[in-house]
């Protein structure tokens, strides 16, 4: 972990990424790397952790000067955070949750998912869990009341894996990592099936530590990510993640994401 107190100068750039399925790619993390270092103008450490809630922690806290985070924790902690930037996917800075189960089980609705052993990715993920705990909730369900068992798998490669090997009946995992893997992995994704799909909602997006917003840094990150469509090393970066590039994005594109966790805090 990280030294307490804020991230400062003397230390570098400190860029946090969430558990994200390419995060073990060596290829695109050196890319990355270098692509940002050479943008903001001094070297760039990438700090991964196991968890969302240990990167969203050292992101509000100000040890991390931004972050790669999921819209969830996003909205938990938005007076404390600022946006830099999102992702666009298909022209648009939105994603899909779905709910798999495994490639030869006949079921076309949500509800035959009843009694299943069901994996999700993170408790801080909302594609990997809100999404599923809310459309619970507007059900009047619980997942203890709904799922047999329900376990997290802290990645959503590893939800499609475990939904894929018969270690869980179903699942819930980010719609774009698993069309993604769809191209790059073919054999294992296609044992598994879109049972749901979410409505379109803000995808996860880059942000910083509103404590940090004088960092002249933070408006170079913002103009490299928003310019990476445009430069021979950042097209590189994104043909790996499968992205169009990154976006200013608003705050209210989260809207859909906070009132899913307000249907979870009112079902309690």
């Amino acid at each position: 972990m990280l030294a307490p107190g804020r991230a400062s100068a003397q230390e570098g750039f400190k860029f946090g990424l969430t558990p994200v399925f390419l995060s073990n790619d060596l290829e695109l993390l050196a890319l990355l790397r270098a692509y940002l270092t050479e943008a903001i103008g001094e070297p760039v450490e990438l700090v991964s952790r196991r968890t969302y809630q240990e990167i969203t922690a050292l992101l509000v806290a100000g040890q991390l000067h931004a972050a790669w985070i999921c819209g969830y924790p996003y909205v938990q902690f938005k007076s404390e955070l600022d946006l830099v930037a999102t992702p666009s996917w298909h022209g648009r800075p939105l994603y899909q949750s779905y709910l798999i189960a495994a490639a030869d089980r006949q079921t076309e609705r949500w509800e035959d998912l009843k009694g299943d052993i069901h994996a999700f990715s993170d408790p801080d993920s909302n594609s990997g869990f809100l999404v599923t705990r809310a459309l619970l909730a507007e059900n009047g369900l619980k997942p203890e009341g709904f799922f047999a068992r329900s376990f997290y798998t802290y990645g959503h490669r590893n939800v499609i894996r475990a939904v894929a090997s018969g270690l869980a009946q179903s699942g819930s995992v980010d719609g774009y990592v698993w069309d993604v893997m769809r191209e790059m992995e073919p054999g294992l994704v296609d044992q598994t099936r879109i049972v749901r799909r979410s409505e379109w909602l803000g995808f996860p997006p880059v942000a910083s530590a509103r404590a940090l917003a004088g960092d002249a840094r933070l408006a170079r990150l913002k103009d490299a990510l928003t310019g990476m469509d445009r430069h021979e090393e950042g097209r590189k970066v994104l043909a790996l993640l499968r992205l169009d590039g990154f976006v200013a994005t608003e705050p209210a594109l989260f809207d859909t994401i906070a009132a899913k966790v307000d249907a979870v805090r009112r079902f309690g």
